[in-house]
């Protein structure tokens, strides 16, 4: 059975993060989660129903679950091994807009598309120290090509 967990909107990866430790730690029946980089504040889990209530119950990020069984079908257009190419690139100017920099302007020092990771420096910090961020907090700025 396939369920469709609410997290909260930018805690999607989170909540599966913490979903899969919780899972290697106990016997459940839990076969995957997964969150579709396209759809916010939502996260698939298959598995045993009462153990994807009981395990979600633990995890902060998820705010309840949906009570209707999700088909493979409905799911189907997000279980593509595409990812969407990212389009930032070293020395691009982005605004940060998710996570604990939200609203704060930086620019990439360095873009690592294997894990969907990029290094960024705040603009208006005092001391730029950079700090990695997933490539889904930051837009590019849009005077830039």
């Amino acid at each position: 059975m396939i369920l469709t967990a609410r997290t909260t909107r930018g805690r999607e990866k989170t909540a599966v993060n913490a979903l899969k430790s919780k899972v290697k730690n106990k016997d459940l029946d839990i076969k995957a989660v997964f969150h579709p980089e396209d759809l916010k504040g939502y996260i698939f889990i298959e598995g045993s129903e009462s153990d994807i209530r009981d395990l979600s119950s633990e995890v902060r990020a998820i705010n309840g679950i949906i009570d209707e069984e999700v088909g493979v079908d409905e799911i189907e257009k997000y279980l593509s091994d595409e990812q969407e190419e990212i389009k930032i690139e070293e020395g691009d100017e982005v605004e940060v807009i998710g996570g604990a920099f939200k609203g704060e302007e930086a620019k990439i020092t360095r873009v690592d598309e294997t894990n969907r990771e990029v290094t960024i420096e705040l603009l208006d910090a005092a001391v730029p120290i950079p700090t990695t961020v997933d490539a889904d907090m930051v837009r590019k700025k849009a005077n830039q090509g």
